[in-house]
């Protein structure tokens, strides 16, 4: 096969989906302009909703595999796109009903140019690639944050949101070019290859700590997580739940191929007993530093959208917990975690949209009696609070459950004990400001005058598989788990 015809096979995916954002633009602009917002949303975000279907199709029905210097296409990496794919899918099903912006086809053309740049990063092989599809993201989505322009909130969130990123960013650049000083290339087999059986020199550890700045930042790990809550609060809230889930996959999908595929031998050790330098370390006091600030954090707040953003600084201290366990539990383990967490946070801020809708400000009063209101949405914000939290038997609970087991069962044997306790204690305190939530949903009643907008039809169909998908994970983890083990086993990483 001609070898562009392979690219474009391998890439198909990401075509689908930039042709999607291309074709909404359109649309948007010749053909519905006149239409009322209404039709020209939902045509819209219709046709990207079918842009991400069919792009999900090809990945199931026409499997293909290419390596090179840019790019690595594997089973592995195409299945990681499917659940991006869902969540972009569901990300503009909740913006169907959304009136933060007048501007439909601009709005669903970057949501799909974002879900472009999230694909992408999962299959770059080299660590330029990865910066530039970093950028594809970052950039779509401080276009996004900035959509809401009814107050200065979303203006203020953007600035922010961007500010760090571009920081955060020339760390990560200057970073990569002195791995490519250090090792001669920027491939992440062949760094590996190249620093296997040599010294590693002191330098190297200033760009490892120079890359994982920009990681650091689009995961919101401690203490690269200060833009998190005004970005979330700020936000145009699908623009915020898809910030919180999809880039969170994608992000700690990519991070950890490079550190067990570029660097394995500089891994170093984060036991108590031990003093070897190398990036477990720095895993290790960004998850302590994460699940500490996280937590305490959030138990002052009373923003249900900024109690959310400390609690994913608080869960990706628990997820970089995976990536300091043995490679062979490590990235299955990180997968289903992750995996699961997107679904859930974005159930979550899918609920809180709809409260948002009579005007409210998303603040713990405000769902004061929402059971009394709306039993069905109460229920679901019921499953994604405990999923949260990890209680079983919700796909939180085994999330947590097999990425603590992972750390636990890292050699030398418990010598990650007194990381996992300390996660599992983080994880006891986070049960009590997830409960606040729930004591105004069930315990507290409702204002005498107050006023609930049923919630579109597309809203309730939405949380309802998410809050679905939540339980049958966690009733059924191994649904996931088993696909995740089968992959790993028959592709390399």
């Amino acid at each position: 096969m001609n070898l562009y015809l392979q690219y474009l096979t391998a890439l198909a995916p990401e075509v689908i989906v930039v042709a999607t954002a291309l074709l909404v633009l359109v649309m948007d602009l010749v053909l519905v302009r006149e239409k009322p917002f209404a039709q020209r949303v939902g045509l819209t975000g219709a046709i990207a909703c079918m842009g991400c279907g069919l792009a999900m199709v090809w990945v199931e029905l026409v499997p293909c595999s290419i390596h090179s210097a840019m790019l690595s296409v594997s089973p592995l990496t195409q299945w990681v796109k499917v659940p991006l794919l869902l969540l972009t899918i569901f990300a503009a099903v909740l913006s169907w009903n959304e009136r933060f912006t007048r501007h439909a086809g601009e709005y669903f053309a970057l949501l799909l140019l974002a879900a472009a740049g999230l694909m992408l990063l999962v299959s770059s092989e080299s660590l330029l690639m990865i910066f530039v599809a970093l950028e594809l993201l970052s950039t779509s989505l401080y276009a996004l944050a900035a959509f809401d322009k009814s107050g200065v909130a979303s203006s203020e969130a953007a600035l922010k949101y961007f500010l760090f990123g571009g920081m955060s960013a020339a760390f990560t650049l200057f970073g990569i070019s002195l791995i490519y000083g250090i090792a001669g290339d920027i491939q992440l087999d062949v760094i590996a290859t190249r620093l296997r059986g040599h010294p590693v020199e002191p330098v190297f550890y200033a760009a490892l700590v120079m890359t994982l700045v920009g990681f650091a930042f689009k995961l919101a790990a401690a203490p690269f997580h200060l833009w998190a809550p005004d970005v979330y609060e700020g936000a145009p809230t699908p623009v915020a739940s898809f910030i919180a889930s999809g880039s969170k996959v994608a992000a700690f999908f990519v991070l950890a191929r490079i550190l067990l595929s570029a660097f394995p031998g500089a891994r170093g050790t984060a036991s108590l007993g031990g003093h070897l330098p190398g990036w477990a370390p720095l895993l290790m006091v960004l998850a302590v530093l994460s699940m500490v600030a996280g937590n305490v954090a959030a138990i002052v707040q009373t923003n249900v959208k900024r109690l959310l953003a400390y609690s994913a600084i608080a869960h990706a201290g628990y997820a970089l917990l995976a990536l300091l366990a043995d490679r062979r539990h490590a990235l299955s383990a990180l997968l289903f975690y992750t995996i699961t967490y997107a679904f859930t946070v974005l159930g979550a801020f899918a609920v809180v949209g709809v409260v948002e809708e009579s005007g409210r400000k998303a603040s713990l009063a405000d769902f004061a009696g929402l059971s009394r209101r709306a039993p069905l949405l109460s229920f679901c914000m019921l499953v994604f609070m405990l999923s949260l939290a990890g209680i079983p038997p919700l796909s939180g609970f085994f999330g947590k459950f097999y990425v603590f087991t992972a750390a636990a069962d890292t050699a030398p044997k418990l010598s990650l004990l007194w990381l996992v306790v300390l996660a599992v204690a983080a994880s006891a305190v986070s049960l009590y400001y997830y409960l606040q939530v729930l004591k105004q949903i069930y315990a507290v009643a409702p204002a005498p005058a107050s006023a609930w907008p049923r919630p579109a039809l597309s809203a309730r169909v939405a949380i309802v598989l998410l809050a679905a998908i939540v339980i049958v994970l966690g009733c059924v983890p191994d649904l996931l788990l088993g696909k995740i083990s089968e992959l790993l086993k028959s592709n390399s990483f």
